[in-house]
């Protein structure tokens, strides 16, 4: 009997420390969490005070940028409402918005391509700088902070440790990805038709060609692309040209005189 006690009583202590280390490992994730969200809030604050000037400053040299400059102006306001009313957490709504404003951010930097005036403004160029940078630094800390989400969800949702996160009100956390397929396209410029390109412009490719290298587990074909002349030199070698050919001129032939005999007397 008391070694069934004795048995008892370290499998009581055994799970109660499983328990406290599973307790101990939910708050070490969690306090992860935050902590790598805190990073990315700071760059979404150095984000909204960018944007505006980025604004101004396009709003000067490109007028007919009215509804892309509209957009990314609205939805900067949206997102700072909702980072204030929820005091810098991180929710789905928000975390929606900042991706939308991440796609027209993108969106307008592209579109002032066909404005070479503003392309070389100092101001603009300096705020693209930045901007650029703080996108970079949001996009490496959205990818420490999925991976941080994604290990505490595991816990969560894994079997022993689910039923200790049930008792704790460990909830899952909320990833900041995209999730709207229309927000996972490239945004699409159009600076001219294709009949408007110079004729020295290399030819668009073929439905061949493309299909070549559309499955990535598949062989080139080689085939798909016009072959080269076989009178051609390899890549990399050159043909010696023939050398001249040189002919002298040619002297003109003495004429032997001409006699002419003397008229006969009569």
């Amino acid at each position: 009997m008391e070694i069934f006690l004795i048995i008892l009583l370290i499998v009581v202590v055994g799970l109660a420390l499983y328990a406290v280390a599973l307790y101990n490992g939910f708050v070490r994730s969690r306090n992860l969490i935050q902590e790598s969200w805190r990073q990315i809030d700071v760059e979404l604050n150095r984000r909204y005070d960018l944007i505006p000037n980025l604004v101004e400053t396009v709003r000067a040299y490109a007028a007919h940028e009215r509804n892309t400059l509209e957009g990314v102006t609205r939805l900067r306001n949206q997102a700072a409402a909702l980072a204030q009313a929820g005091g810098g957490a991180v929710t789905e709504e928000r975390a929606q918005v900042e991706e939308q404003l991440s796609g027209a951010v993108r969106q307008l930097l592209v579109s002032v391509e066909a404005y070479p005036e503003l392309k070389s403004n100092v101001n603009f160029l300096e705020l693209q700088r930045e901007l650029t940078a703080t996108e970079d630094r949001i996009a490496a800390g959205r990818r420490f902070y999925n991976a941080n989400v994604r290990n505490y969800n595991t816990q969560v949702e894994s079997f022993p440790s689910n039923v200790l996160a049930g008792m704790f009100k460990f909830e899952k956390a909320t990833y900041f990805e995209v999730n709207e397929p229309a927000m996972r396209q490239a945004p699409k410029v159009d600076f001219g038709e294709i009949s408007d390109r110079p004729e020295g412009r290399t030819a668009e490719p073929t439905n061949d060609q493309l299909a070549a290298g559309s499955q990535p587990s598949a062989l080139p074909n080689p085939q798909a692309y016009p072959q080269a002349n076989p009178a051609a030199p390899a890549p990399g070698e050159f043909t010696t040209p023939p050398p001249p050919t040189y002919a002298p001129p040619q002297q003109a032939q003495p004429q032997p005189p001409t006699y002419q005999q003397p008229p006969q007397q009569q």
